[in-house]
């Protein structure tokens, strides 16, 4: 499994309309449109509110962090709403930057320049093209079928990520500028890549943080994707674009997959949170003596069944046990079970900081317990994809886990999303999935 606004009074608009972007009164962009919308930029003086950071406060943005946070703003000067275009200003007036607003998040502003730029239509079907580029020699040297075109912050689209599967495009949606925008987003995506169609998975929680409900559906093609067939690293998986988790299947574990195979010949493999079975499938398809895999999704189990068979496994060597892991793990502890290899990919759980102590003591207990069931010399693949837990954090986790039950452990190697995931250097919470690889001694 993976899972304030300014004084006085303003002129009525229609939902969803964004004078930040659009300009006031202008109609929102419609399919096919990247044509350069009216919009206010910093060439024109004054059009644009202004967001006064305390006095300090400006030093993460000149580092070229993306993100503005409620605590470092002083003010909010002129009329700016949910996804209007604002200038960053530090508390001297020093002009910084254009960002996306957002009055009901923690994370009051996302930048989106800091350059003296129209952040207009065209821009952002420059940005578009420029991140689709830059994955255009991975999908060529890998052959890959399946790809992050987009990755938000990263690639200077803040809140707006987009998976490439086959033809079929799945985006998400999570940022109130980014939603203001979204149509001329979508067609960038066709104009950049000509796939037949993209369909809209912004179910995230994050958007609740955002004042964003829900959405989901076809957004651009004649007829809603089913299952999309692609290939990784000479495997075949079908993809659930339409209810599968997060976009239908995790990209960011591309390499890791590789490397788990790498390794699993004549072992034992115990895959926990396995989702639709592609960490098992690499391992058996590579050699693995038997792959027992658990999920607590039935629907999930059943898709992994059919990866399987795509793939043409022997079924006498899977287990796929539909149950509660940590109910699970502790069963097999009960029965004495072990593994030479295991893998732990748990869903999110610390969304941010504020839940990471929570999410602490999950990691923990779920860690402590696959330390349990690895034979000696056996390795574990540990993952964590919550943004709230740092590396350094989880590395204590687990190293207290490890103590805890009495084990030792080899660090062999720190694990990260596949690079069509990139973080940038100066935007650490970018870099959201973090892995260890241990042998037990």
């Amino acid at each position: 499994m993976k899972p304030g606004h300014g004084r006085g009074e303003r002129p009525q608009r229609t939902r969803g309309e964004s004078r930040g972007f659009l300009g006031r009164g202008s109609r929102r962009a419609r399919p096919g449109d990247i044509a350069a919308a009216a919009v206010p930029t910093i060439a024109a003086a004054g059009r644009l509110p202004r967001l006064l950071l305390r006095e300090g406060r400006e030093r993460s943005v000149l580092k070229g962090h993306p993100w503005i946070f409620s605590g470092s703003v002083l003010r909010v000067e002129g009329e700016a709403v949910s996804g209007d275009l604002v200038e960053v200003c530090a508390a001297d007036g020093t002009r910084l930057a254009v960002a996306g607003y957002s009055p009901k998040s923690q994370i009051r502003a996302r930048v989106w320049t800091r350059e003296a730029l129209d952040v207009d239509a065209a821009f952002l079907a420059s940005q578009v093209r420029a991140s689709v580029a830059r994955r255009a020699a991975l999908l060529e040297a890998e052959a890959l079928q399946a790809c992050r075109l987009v990755h938000g912050e990263s690639d200077g689209i803040p809140g707006f990520v987009a998976d490439r599967y086959g033809d079929v495009i799945v985006v998400q949606v999570s940022s109130a500028a980014a939603e203001c925008v979204r149509e001329t987003l979508f067609s960038a995506l066709v104009e950049a890549t000509g796939c037949a169609s993209v369909y809209e998975r912004s179910e995230a929680e994050v958007r609740a943080l955002e004042g964003l409900p829900a959405r989901a559906g076809l957004v651009r093609g004649e007829s809603r994707p089913g299952c999309a067939l692609i290939r990784e690293h000479g495997l075949s998986y079908a993809v659930d674009v339409v209810s599968g988790q997060k976009t239908g299947f995790y990209l960011d574990q591309r390499d890791n997959r590789a490397l788990v195979a790498r390794h699993a010949e004549g072992r034992d493999i115990l895959n926990c949170f396995c989702y639709t079975g592609a960490f098992s499938i690499a391992a058996l398809a590579a050699g693995a003596r038997s792959a027992c895999s658990i999920d607590s999704a039935g629907s999930a189990l059943e898709l992994a069944r059919e990866n399987a068979a795509l793939n043409a496994l022997d079924p006498a060597r899977m287990q796929w046990l539909e149950a509660d892991v940590f109910t699970a793990l502790r069963a097999f502890r009960a029965e004495g079970r072990d593994f030479d290899l295991v893998v732990l990919d748990p869903p999110k759980l610390a969304p941010s900081a504020a839940h990471a102590e929570r999410a602490a003591r999950a990691y923990k207990d779920v860690n402590l317990l696959a330390l349990t069931l690895l034979r000696r010399g056996g390795l574990l693949f540990t993952f964590s994809c919550s943004g709230g837990v740092s590396g350094e954090l989880f590395h204590k986790i687990v190293a207290g886990a490890a103590s805890d039950v009495g084990v030792d452990a080899q660090l062999l190697g720190r694990l990260q999303a596949a690079p069509d995931h990139p973080a940038l250097l100066s935007f650490p919470e970018g870099e959201y999935l973090k892995g260890l690889m241990l042998k037990r001694i």
